[in-house]
């Protein structure tokens, strides 16, 4: 008869790591071959002179006192940074470091339970979810979340070291444990909640109460205070305004109200039904009243039965404490975004979820060879879910189009596929597309202002130059708006109003290169051949490769009559790849 193999306690979590390990990079692998997505990219890391510019002394000063992009979140910027500096533009790498953050977060969460609660199996059951979750695809697909799986790693860091605090409390291991919260709260605002966790956790599995029944309030306070000051505080920096980038539309108070039950109830739905997930899932202000309050009741009796058995079952009463506090700074009561939920924000939450599978089905489920089938059953089901909803993530066009096969009246996605389409040079199609989002949400300034672009590349300049006045109307310091007006202007010869909206642009954006090249170039037009190259100085300055930039000057400077200086900067243009000045008939004749 076969013999069950006898494997000690530490054989089996070393197995668990590397079966952790090997299915989230069956899931995850494919990202090295993805690419950036066009919906935030952009703002953090493509169009970012602050990353691109390198791990400088004053990078680092701007990271830790702008709120760019409506957060305070320093440690996002500085990893970019580091990536920046070993990659440079290659996605691949941006991606490499969000799965690593991820697998390291997976693995102290195993630690974490196990530690707490010395039971392998449920303790690797919830990594294991965490792990592979469809929902949490966002989190480590999307390089922008690299919030997510920053502040997921140091959440996890953080109460790894206060179990290590709590079995022997004294200030050095106390120290450890405030100075990793302190790293999670300039990775993502979010996890403001983690003191609350913490006393969770002192419920259930620590049962520190149980030695504490006398003080346990003054205790708490105690050890907790500071805590709780430093969430405080980061709250307070977050009611500032920011330079965000436009939010479009305004949803009222009672339509956000209404949205909370019903979001909060649909993320319960997709942890045990992950279906028709998107990158963006647009708030309504027409949530049917019956959804509102069936919701409402769902969340009210599911919270009165684990408050009723706390005591016999408190891994039921803390996970869903710890899904429901967790979700509370996301749960848009204040209006961030359009977007109603997002996966990315079922990231840390989930964990309480699975903290009431893990404990509680074998509470129901008795027999170990159900559970153990039911279990890997269940993982491999997560797995080819959430691998599948990972190939989605491979670039803008895959990410867009699923997304508006999934969800309706999704002017977001609409106007990101546009964008896409765009950058491929399919500027109709890409028109089609932003006339929906327009229709959908008039007054997101950014879509005209994209809309204008297409038009400008396919000669329809005076369509341009009113989807620009329409921009420059929604959002008067909207540069690149004034940048584009003023380059159809100068494209239809009117090189006066161009000038006119290249120097807003530079007013409002004063290291702008590509402004002073199209100014110089309009300047140049009009004769005005020292101002063009006073300006296309400027350019070369900034970046000194711009090739449009040598090659400008360089005609400027024959304009001007300059021979030496102008046949120097054509040979420059043409060895950075532009041959254009060097080959024009003036150059030919002077130059040769």
């Amino acid at each position: 008869m076969f013999k069950k193999p006898n494997i000690n306690e530490s054989k089996k979590k070393i197995i668990v790591y590397i079966a952790l390990i090997a299915v989230t990079l069956i899931v995850y692998g494919q990202v090295i071959q993805y690419d950036f997505v066009n919906l935030d990219d952009n703002f953090y890391v493509t169009q970012n002179t602050n990353i691109q510019s390198g791990l400088k002394l004053e990078n680092v000063r701007w990271a830790f006192t702008t709120r760019y992009f409506g957060l305070w979140n320093p440690l996002v910027w500085i990893s970019f940074m580091f990536d920046y500096q070993l990659y440079g533009l290659n996605a691949s790498g941006y991606h490499v470091t969000n799965l690593i953050l991820h697998i390291l977060s997976t693995l102290l969460l195993f630690w974490l339970f196990n530690r707490m609660t010395n039971q392998i199996w449920p303790s690797a059951f919830v990594a294991a979810l965490f792990a592979l979750h469809p929902l949490h695809v966002e989190s480590v697909a999307w390089i922008s979340e690299r919030k997510d799986v920053l502040s997921a790693f140091f959440w996890m860091l953080t109460l790894c070291f206060y179990v290590y605090y709590t079995e022997k409390p004294m200030i050095k291991r106390y120290l450890l444990v405030f100075f990793s919260f302190i790293l999670a709260l300039m990775s993502k605002p979010m996890v403001i909640t983690l003191p609350v966790v913490m006393i969770l956790l002192d419920y259930w599995p620590l049962r520190r109460f149980q030695s504490q029944k006398a003080n346990w309030v003054w205790w708490q306070v105690r050890e907790k205070l500071l805590f709780a000051v430093l969430s405080l505080s980061l709250v307070i920096v977050n009611l500032y305004p920011s330079n965000a980038p436009f939010a479009g539309k305004h949803f009222s108070l009672g339509d956000r109200l209404a949205n909370i039950p019903v979001s909060f109830i649909t993320y319960l739905e997709k942890t045990f039904w992950p279906h028709d997930m998107a990158v963006f899932y647009p708030l309504t202000n027409h949530i049917p009243l019956w959804q509102v309050w069936g919701a409402s009741m769902l969340i009210i009796m599911i919270s009165i039965a684990v408050i009723a058995m706390a005591k016999r079952l408190p891994y039921l009463f803390v996970g869903w404490l710890w899904f429901a506090i967790t979700l509370i700074p996301v749960i848009k009561l204040v209006q961030v975004g359009n977007d109603a939920m997002a996966d990315r924000y079922h990231y840390l939450p989930s964990i309480g979820l699975a903290i009431m599978l893990a404990w509680g089905i074998p509470y129901l489920i008795k027999n170990k060879k159900i559970l153990f089938t039911a279990s890997i059953a269940a993982i491999i089901l997560l797995t080819v879910i959430a691998r599948q909803q990972c190939g989605y993530w491979k670039d803008s066009l895959h990410l867009f189009i699923h997304t508006l096969q999934v969800t309706t009246e999704n002017y977001v996605a609409h106007a990101n596929l546009a964008t896409a389409l765009a950058e491929k040079g399919n500027f109709n199609k890409a028109i089609y597309h932003y006339n929906k989002a327009i229709r959908m949400d008039p007054s997101a300034p950014i879509n005209y202002g994209h809309r204008g672009k297409a038009f400008a590349e396919l000669d329809k300049h005076d369509l341009a130059i009113a989807d620009f006045n329409k921009a420059i109307a929604l959002a008067p310091y909207y540069v690149d708006a004034y940048y584009n007006r003023g380059t159809s202007y100068a494209k239809t010869g009117q090189y006066r109003l161009a000038i006119d909206d290249f120097n807003k642009a530079i007013y409002m954006q004063p290291d702008y290169a590509n402004v002073y090249n199209n100014r110089g170039i309009a300047l140049d037009k009009l004769g005005l051949y020292q101002q063009a190259i006073n300006d296309f100085n400027v350019v070369i300055h900034l970046k000194p490769n711009h090739v449009h930039a040598w090659n400008n000057r360089a005609l400027s400077y024959l304009n001007l009559g300059n021979t030496v200086s102008g046949c120097a900067d054509a040979k420059k243009a043409c060895e950075l790849g532009q041959c254009k000045a060097l080959n024009s008939a003036k150059s030919r004749k002077l130059c040769n």
